[in-house]
């Protein structure tokens, strides 16, 4: 059964405040695996990366926003914005239900996400971990249930 673009959705992914080009570069390759339509920094940026062996770059969208206002003021039309943090009230991934157009927003390891974008993310998703996880990692597990959730 062939499903339209428009039932399908689509989803971006990104780092605010990322701290290592290596992360980045991961999370970029995972990207482009996973069917991110594209990529996104907030704060920190980085030229290309060695780790990016699939040349995500090239291949999709890549957007660098300043702060987070330029970032939120520039979501896609109809998109939520899923913050991916180890909050009280996050949802767990485990039962999350994806919205079909989507933003997903990690924050560096040592830093999480900041205050702004806790407040404004339409949901917060989280793991079943006491500890963080790496940055890619979070992002190739949260694109993983999506793919896997959609089929």
């Amino acid at each position: 059964m062939k499903v339209d673009n428009l039932e399908q959705g689509f989803f971006g992914i990104g780092i605010q405040n990322g701290k290592t080009p290596e992360n980045l570069g991961v999370l970029w390759r995972s990207a482009q695996n996973m069917g991110a339509s594209y990529i996104f920094t907030i704060g920190n940026r980085y030229a290309k990366q060695a780790c990016d062996t699939h040349k995500a770059v090239g291949a999709m969208p890549y957007f660098h926003y300043k702060t987070f206002e330029d970032f939120y003021s520039n979501l896609p039309k109809g998109a939520m914005l899923v913050g991916v943090e180890l909050t009280d009230d996050a949802k767990p991934l485990e039962t999350f239900a994806h919205p079909r157009r989507c933003v997903y927003l990690l924050g560096a390891e040592d830093h999480g996400l900041s205050n702004q974008a806790i407040e404004k993310a339409h949901f917060l998703v989280k793991f079943q971990s006491s500890l963080s996880l790496n940055v890619s990692v979070a992002g190739s597990i949260i694109m993983y249930d999506r793919n896997s959730k959609f089929l």
